[in-house]
């Protein structure tokens, strides 16, 4: 009966640890998505903006991307991989110099204070 409380609390605890260092990073599933192709494809990235705004239908990363990119505002991506940030900074330096106007309408929705772009611009542009 002991033995049986014992792994119980040790399967309880594995659970919880495994919850907390879930949350700690956000999913790499969509790390190897072709950025450069997103990009450069005016179709699909015009897609994406659309899902972002509320104004299309989402991809399963567009939708991951949604549900996750306030929270990487907030906490400065600090729950992002390298390679997510480096492919934030690529993504934010591209909609900066080549759709401006887009940008600006991300950032009304997502940085109505500009809190965030003042931060992420000069990191852009230092980079």
């Amino acid at each position: 009966m002991a033995h049986a409380r014992l792994s119980l609390a040790a399967l309880l605890v594995c659970l919880v640890l495994g919850t907390v260092l879930a949350d700690t990073r956000y999913t790499n599933k969509y790390d190897n998505v072709d950025i450069d192709r997103i990009l450069s494809n005016a179709r699909i990235l015009n897609n994406y903006i659309k899902c972002l705004m509320d104004e299309g239908p989402c991809t399963a990363e567009g939708r991951e991307l949604k549900r996750t990119l306030p929270d990487a505002l907030q906490t400065e991506c600090s729950k992002c991989s390298e390679k997510q940030k480096t492919t934030a900074e690529k993504v934010i330096k591209h909609l900066i110099d080549n759709r401006a106007k887009d940008w600006d309408r991300l950032l009304k929705k997502y940085d109505p204070t500009g809190e965030y772009k003042r931060k992420y611009e000069k990191a852009v542009r230092s980079a």
